[in-house]
C-alpha cells in the first residue's frame, strides 16, 4: 500500500473511533493494512489467509465486524458476484464498471471514462451520488470459444 494512502485511510479510521469513542484496536488496523495491501477483489477467507500470513491471527467476528465499520466509512466496497461475496479497497477509487462471464463467473474490471462521465453528469432527483458501480453481464472470449467448438463438435457428430 502506498504510505500518503495509508495514512488517509488510517486517519480515516482513528477520526470515526476517536469520535464515537470506540478503541483504537491492533486488530482493526491490521485488517485495514490487509485489505489494502490486496489487489483487487478479495473475500473474507482470502483476507483471513492474508492476516494468517502476516502472523496475525483475528476472530471471524472481529473480522465481520471490522469489515463492516470499514463498509460504512466507505474505505471498502462490497460486490455480490455470482462467485460469492467480494470486497475491494475503494479509497481512491469509487467509480466501478465490472463485465461479468455468466458461465464461467470471471469479473474483469472496466476503465470507460466516457461512461464514467455521462453518469457523473446525470442529474438525480433530490440525491447526491458519490459514486456508483456498474455491471455488464456477458459471455467471456474463452467461454464462448469453448461453446463455439462443442457446437462444431456436435454437427460433425450429427453427418
Amino acid at each position: 500500500m502506498k504510505d500518503s494512502i495509508r495514512g488517509v485511510v488510517r486517519g480515516i479510521l482513528d477520526q470515526y473511533l476517536e469520535r464515537n469513542h470506540y478503541r483504537r484496536t491492533p486488530e482493526r488496523y491490521a485488517i485495514l493494512d490487509a485489505v489494502y495491501s490486496i489487489n483487487g477483489h478479495f473475500s473474507l477467507e482470502q483476507l483471513s489467509a492474508r492476516l494468517e500470513k502476516d502472523n496475525f491471527r483475528v476472530s471471524r467476528a472481529t473480522l465481520y465486524n471490522t469489515m463492516r465499520l470499514l463498509l460504512e466509512l466507505r474505505l471498502v466496497l462490497r460486490h455480490r458476484f455470482q462467485s460469492g461475496t467480494k470486497y475491494e479497497a475503494c479509497y481512491e477509487h469509487d467509480d466501478h464498471c465490472h463485465q461479468i462471464c455468466t458461465i464461467c463467473g470471471k469479473v474483469t474490471e472496466l476503465q470507460v471514462p466516457e461512461l464514467a462521465q455521462s453518469i457523473m453528469n446525470t442529474k438525480l432527483k433530490r440525491f447526491r451520488k458519490d459514486g456508483f458501480s456498474l455491471y455488464i453481464y456477458g459471455v467471456c472470449s474463452s467461454c464462448r470459444a469453448k461453446i463455439t467448438r462443442n457446437l462444431t463438435l456436435k454437427n460433425k457428430d450429427k453427418k
